[in-house]
């Protein structure tokens, strides 16, 4: 059976018709089947749209959208915030204070800090020393 969606209005519509059923005696496995959900979603429409109005059920809807939305903002910020960072550790500037008042550092290149980081490189390309 292929699954539907259906709107907070029809939710709404459907859960108010199966108040009715159910004041008249049917059980909520007759309802289900009547309604063609299943029980699990019976229950879950009634714990999230119950006792609900139709416009208290857009704004509902509306506001997780805006929430959602909100929610991806601030992790895609997060992520420039960390990459920035990170950026910035590694540059060969951090430390002193820049035109912007930023911290930068300046390193100095015969201090030992690049021999340490790059294995005491010495200039030699990739297949050794050019003197051959």
């Amino acid at each position: 059976m292929p699954r539907k969606r259906h709107t907070a209005e029809q939710i709404i519509g459907l859960l108010r018709q199966a108040e009715v059923e159910f004041a008249q005696g049917r059980t909520v496995g007759e309802i289900c089947r009547r309604l063609e959900v299943s029980e699990a979603t019976f229950y879950r429409w009634r714990s999230e749209y119950g006792g609900l109005k139709v416009d208290q059920a857009r704004r509902l809807k509306d506001l997780e959208r805006e929430n959602a939305r909100l929610k991806r903002a601030v992790a895609e910020l997060t992520l420039d915030k960390q990459i920035l960072k990170e950026a910035v550790r590694w540059s060969p500037d951090f430390g002193q204070v820049g035109k912007l008042g930023s911290p930068v550092r300046r390193t100095d290149p015969d201090d030992g800090q690049a021999d340490a980081v790059f294995g005491g490189f010495q200039g030699e390309g990739c297949f050794g020393s050019a003197a051959g």
